[in-house]
């Protein structure tokens, strides 16, 4: 069964191996967009807000917009935890069974990390052009300088890990169901015997074949193959 994949996993129950799991260059840059993530909220949230030394009142470092700050803020929570979902879906996928909730996951994936990293790149434009127009003598102490920059830097590598993402979804979309165990078309062959029309063998006579009669034998013989796996057809549990 080596080798039969659909959307880049194989047939499902397959054990999950996380050495190969975490080697995956789709793992790689979730991880890694993940950390992004944690740097540029963690930048903003501790040390986005300045304060002069004159007054208790704080503003955001960015111009002393708050909008900026808090974009920030939002994207990189909301990018860490959209990390932990997409994480969460690679490891479960190759248990999908049914090759069209694979596909639907495949093309969530690529539209999802398409919008994220326009957001990034939004998130990033945004940003650094705050901190260009900021007036640095609100700041004398210059406080948060490091963290803002970091904010705007991890930003813009954010823009290119997600791009990543939604390429490599967009590689395994174009996989597709390379196995014919994994044909969206495929249905149980009991429930189609089940549901056809009976065909008349003739009037009076017995449909039962004669035990011992070479036809019997042969179509039990080809029922038994169809449904051994033999002839290619997957079991599943309805």
């Amino acid at each position: 069964m080596e080798g039969m994949q659909a959307y880049g996993a194989g047939k499902a129950g397959g054990a999950f191996d996380p050495v190969t799991f975490f080697q995956q260059p789709q793992t790689i840059l979730r991880i890694v967009s993940w950390v992004f993530s944690i740097v540029i909220f963690g930048c903003i949230a501790n040390e986005g807000y300045i304060n002069r030394p004159d007054t208790a009142e704080e503003f955001c470092i960015f111009n002393k917009n708050q909008n900026a700050c808090n974009y920030g803020v939002f994207m990189g929570s909301m990018a860490f935890l959209c990390c932990l979902a997409f994480l969460a879906l690679d490891v479960y996928f190759p248990q999908i069974s049914s090759v069209k909730d694979r596909k639907k996951a495949v093309l969530a994936d690529i539209g999802l990390s398409a919008f994220w990293s326009f957001m990034w790149f939004v998130g990033f434009c945004f940003l650094a052009n705050q901190w260009q127009v900021t007036n640095h003598e609100d700041n004398p102490l210059k406080e948060g300088g490091d963290a803002a920059r970091a904010a705007i830097t991890f930003s813009f590598f954010s823009i290119f890990t997600w791009a990543g993402q939604s390429f490599l979804g967009f590689q395994r979309y174009k996989l597709g169901a390379d196995s014919a165990l994994f044909s969206q078309e495929y249905t149980d062959p009991s429930q189609d015997a089940a549901g056809g029309p009976y065909t008349s063998f003739g009037g009076g006579e017995d449909l039962e074949s004669p035990v011992g009669g070479g036809g019997g034998g042969g179509a039990a013989a080809n029922s038994e193959a169809a449904f051994d796996g033999s002839g290619g057809y997957q079991r599943q549990d309805y």
